[in-house]
């Protein structure tokens, strides 16, 4: 209203304001055909090369004048020091993919000790895999299949983790003991366990895509309408220019494609697979599980499609810092009641180690590891988890003893009636 009465009384204003206007449209429809018509002349894959380092990493531990020290600590073999992230600043990219290079020899290096330290070997999954196929592989100790008492199954959190790992980042910035499963093995081997460990992420073939598919793709995009084609040119500069300005000179990588490991495209599938084919087959009498983050999901997922034969052979669970939801994923009443009685979860929490700490859900009994760092769970609770496989292990042995002494008698009272009868 007051811009009408404006106009009213200024016509002359109100012509030159939107003389004004349409002159400052023009400009800016001028500036960005000029900034089009620039970035259509600059190669930016080409200028973003020129400043960020190639990605060639070294691939031993010597190589990155790196090495694990007496205590199980990463250091630089000629300063000592701890591992830097930030090799090159403001190059974050960079330095991540450094970072993830150093991680696949550390895995490596776990795959070491596990064969090495703790004597254990490769399982091929699938079983019956075909020497063409995709597969994975699970580590067990020598009688894992054979011992008739007690075995232990670990399964890892999800991620770039793979067999024998807890967390990389511990492994990389704290020490061996805290990331890696290798603890919880040379423990469970010299109190009597055979060991089983899973490798729930390891669970596709990473391949580069096709020249097929790119072709396939130039070919379609020539064949495009004029229009088409220039809006698509517009989305495309507009999104390499903020690729750029995000990571300062990123290269362009190789495109890849998954194609999944069968029956153990998941971490689930994996759990339930080797579940099947290797932990009810064995013949341990008691088994025991230690389970961290998504591989209590997991775990949870398991019970839910073979609730009887886990009830039958699992003595006891040991959760840390778990991600399952009893609501989410639907569990029955008799399995959540089952998981209050045998399963306890260490959970991050400010309380001292082992403090009880209240659920408003229906779940197993949750204490704290002693610690606010999720990947930290397991390693903090360590001591506090085979106490409770001990306790357990103590009470399901007088139950057998009580068994034994109950049949005994009855047999003896039964025998003495027959006795009296005759």
């Amino acid at each position: 209203m007051l811009r009408s009465q404006f106009c009213a009384a200024k016509p002359a204003v109100c012509v030159l304001v939107i003389a004004m206007a349409q002159v400052a449209a023009q400009e800016d429809g001028e500036k960005t055909t000029a900034l089009r018509d620039l970035l259509s002349r600059i190669d930016l894959d080409e200028l973003m090369k020129k400043d960020e380092p190639p990605f060639t990493f070294p691939q031993t531990l010597e190589e990155f004048e790196y090495a694990f020290n007496e205590h199980g600590q990463l250091r630089h073999t000629k300063t000592g020091e701890h591992f830097i992230f930030n090799a090159r600043e403001d190059l974050h990219r960079w330095n991540q993919k450094r970072y993830e290079a150093l991680g696949e020899i550390v895995t490596q290096y776990v795959y070491e000790l596990l064969e090495k330290k703790c004597n254990m070997t490769r399982a091929i999954i699938p079983v019956d895999a075909t020497a063409d196929e995709p597969s994975s592989f699970i580590y067990l100790s020598p009688d894992a299949l054979s011992n008739p008492s007690k075995l232990l199954v670990l399964i890892q959190g999800s991620g770039v983790v793979r067999a024998g790992q807890w967390a990389r980042r511990l492994i990389i910035n704290q020490d061996l003991d805290s990331g890696t499963q290798v603890p919880f093995i040379t423990r469970a081997m010299e109190e009597g366990f055979s060991v089983i460990v899973l490798n729930p992420n390891e669970n596709h073939l990473e391949v580069e895509k096709s020249s097929k598919s790119s072709t396939s793709s130039t070919t379609e995009h020539l064949d495009e309408p004029v229009e088409k084609k220039e809006r698509k040119d517009d989305k495309e500069n507009k999104k390499r220019r903020e690729f750029y300005e995000k990571y300062r000179n990123p290269q362009k990588e190789m495109e890849t494609e998954w194609i999944p490991i069968r029956e153990n495209g998941s971490s689930e599938e994996h759990v339930l697979y080797v579940w099947d084919h290797f932990v009810a087959k064995a013949a341990a009498k008691h088994v025991f599980v230690v389970a961290h983050s998504y591989g209590g999901l997991s775990f949870v997922e398991l019970m839910n499609h073979r609730e009887t034969e886990v009830k039958n052979k699992i003595c006891a669970v040991a959760l840390t810092d778990s991600a399952h939801s009893m609501w989410l994923q639907d569990t029955s009443k008799s399995t959540q009641d089952w998981l209050q009685q045998r399963c306890c979860n260490w959970v991050s929490s400010s309380e001292p180690l082992d403090t009880p700490l209240d659920s408003m859900l229906t779940d197993c009994p949750r204490v704290s590891a002693g610690t606010e760092r999720h990947e930290l769970t397991s390693w903090m609770s360590f001591e506090s988890i085979f106490r409770f496989f001990g306790e357990v292990m103590e009470a399901k042995e007088d139950e057998e003893i009580e068994e034994t002494s109950n049949i005994v008698t009855t047999r003896s009272s039964s025998l003495k009636s027959k006795h009296l009868e005759l």
